[in-house]
């Protein structure tokens, strides 16, 4: 069987496995895109934050591009949740970093163009992009990941090479098993059915793109403006009301008279019935991590490594964040710059772990229904570890702000705890490690209390860890100067 020869390869074109095809091929290499599928296709997860918007745009050559797209501005989200009787909003604009770069807002955006917008910018960017073709199985010798086995899409069989397999193939993908093991949440035992509406209510100027998370007895509702008429909805009980969807009609129809505010502002809508949008969809068991990122050559990415919860919408955040760090460590990698695999990959998995991670635990404070606006802005505070205001807190947490990529320098690290940590994690249920450990007090703080333009030093965050970019980075032949490769800290440059 005749084989082709490339440097990466991406199992699935979706936010994930396009963004490291492109920040890899931007570096000159040559990158082979598998996708399933044909574009535009749907996907659900359709409300971007501030760090997808705009920090991941910028690095994808796209931010420019996203403001012609005519998507609803998305300035803040509003909850109607806990104590409060009424809901309340923030604004991503009133933290002064974003406010300081011109991205206190995000969009709301249909996921089947949106994903398009992202595959043709891999093409543009040199990424061989074949969609119609599946992969069928990893192609391994010596127990190392070298290429895939695919079937083409004429339903031929073949096989291609590569230095590096990256698999973002979603919740679905059939081989994230071979890196590592599934492990679902013993928290989240959620199960959504969404579907959606023409017509529904829209907030005044300017919050009429704004997300609307609505919490009722039985779960919470979203609500996300796709366009002036256009509304995604979506319930998410727990999974003892999975019975009633068998009966999908019934059942939201039961969900929305039990949610006032929800059938207030679909009082005059209709729902969709046909299109891409019409029918009702169920996701469920849909919380989940896999005990492996990477394992000899190939790594997991994206939904297909986990997924938490769709409340704060971190959805494309985390698979476009996974992109950007497994696209430095395999630029790293190619570049041949002398670095261990082994250490290079460790800072992929930790500093996608520790997002992961910053966002379920905080999740797991805000599904206290007890508590009222400020209790959530604090909790926001503590998994932050942060000295910052409490409510800069929450939003640099729901904005994505604080997975340290925004700023441009780095100190060493010495955080053994953490090292410690992602071995731990490993061999057990991150989930319960991480609640039970108490996560928040040992995430170093990644912005601290100081008013926007000063520099954040991005840390090391593991002993002898790597860092993204490091003053004085043209000097050094090892640094990463645009940020696509992994840097030694200063103190270890000769």
């Amino acid at each position: 069987m005749e084989s082709e020869d490339f440097d990466l390869i991406v199992i699935g074109g979706g936010p994930g496995g396009s963004t490291v095809g492109t920040l890899v091929a931007k570096q000159g290499h040559r990158v082979l895109l598998l996708e399933r599928e044909h574009f535009p296709r749907y996907q659900v997860g359709e409300s971007l934050i501030p760090a997808t918007a705009h920090g991941m745009a910028e690095l994808l050559g796209i931010r420019e591009e996203l403001k012609t797209q005519g998507y609803p501005v998305k300035y803040g989200t509003c909850f109607r949740w806990g104590k409060a009787k009424e809901p309340w909003c923030f604004d991503f604009g009133t933290l002064p970093a974003l406010g300081a770069v011109d991205a206190g807002y995000a969009y709301q955006v249909e996921r089947a163009k949106f994903d398009h917008l992202l595959l043709d910018n891999a093409r543009k960017h040199g990424v061989d992009v074949r969609e119609g073709h599946a992969v069928d199985d990893y192609l391994v010798e010596d127990g190392r990941v070298v290429g895939v086995h695919f079937t083409d899409g004429a339903g031929v069989k073949r096989t291609a090479r590569a230095r590096f397999v990256a698999n973002a193939g979603g919740n679905t993908s059939a081989l994230y098993d071979r890196i590592g093991e599934r492990v679902f949440s013993q928290f989240f035992q959620n199960v959504a059915l969404f579907t959606y509406y023409e017509g529904g209510y829209r907030m005044p100027p300017p919050r009429q793109g704004q997300f609307l998370a609505a919490a009722f007895d039985l779960g919470w509702f979203w609500y996300i403006p796709l366009s002036d008429t256009l509304t995604s909805v979506g319930a998410v009980v727990d999974k003892s009301e999975a019975g009633r969807l068998t009966d999908p009609l019934a059942a939201m129809n039961h969900f929305i008279d039990a949610c006032p505010l929800i059938k207030d502002w679909l009082g005059g809508a209709k729902r969709i019935t046909d299109g891409m949008y019409g029918q009702f969809r169920v996701r469920k068991d849909y919380s989940y991590t896999t005990t492996r990122f990477y394992h000899a050559g190939a790594l997991l990415l994206g939904d297909a490594a986990c997924f938490v919860d769709p409340v704060f919408s971190t959805g494309v955040h985390l698979a476009t964040y996974s992109g950007l760090l497994s696209a430095r460590s395999i630029n790293t990698m190619l570049s041949d710059r002398g670095l261990p695999e082994e250490t290079v990959f460790a800072e992929f998995e930790l500093r996608y772990r520790l997002e992961y991670e910053r966002i379920y635990s905080f999740l797991v404070a805000f599904y206290d229904m007890d508590q009222d606006q400020e209790s959530y802005y604090w909790a926001a505070r503590r998994v932050n570890t942060t000295e910052e205001r409490h409510n800069d807190a929450f939003v640099s947490l729901v904005s994505g702000m604080s997975s340290h990529e925004f700023f441009d320098d780095c100190t060493t690290g010495n955080s053994k705890v953490l090292a410690e940590y992602i071995e731990a994690d490993r061999r057990k249920s991150m989930f319960e490690a991480g609640v039970r450990l108490k996560y928040g007090e040992r995430v170093p703080s990644s912005l601290s209390a100081q008013s926007a333009g000063q520099p954040v030093r991005e840390r090391g965050l593991i002993p002898d860890g790597l860092c993204w970019k490091v003053p004085g980075a043209v000097a050094i032949p090892e640094t990463s100067v645009d940020g696509l490769r992994w840097a030694w800290p200063p103190r270890r440059q000769p």
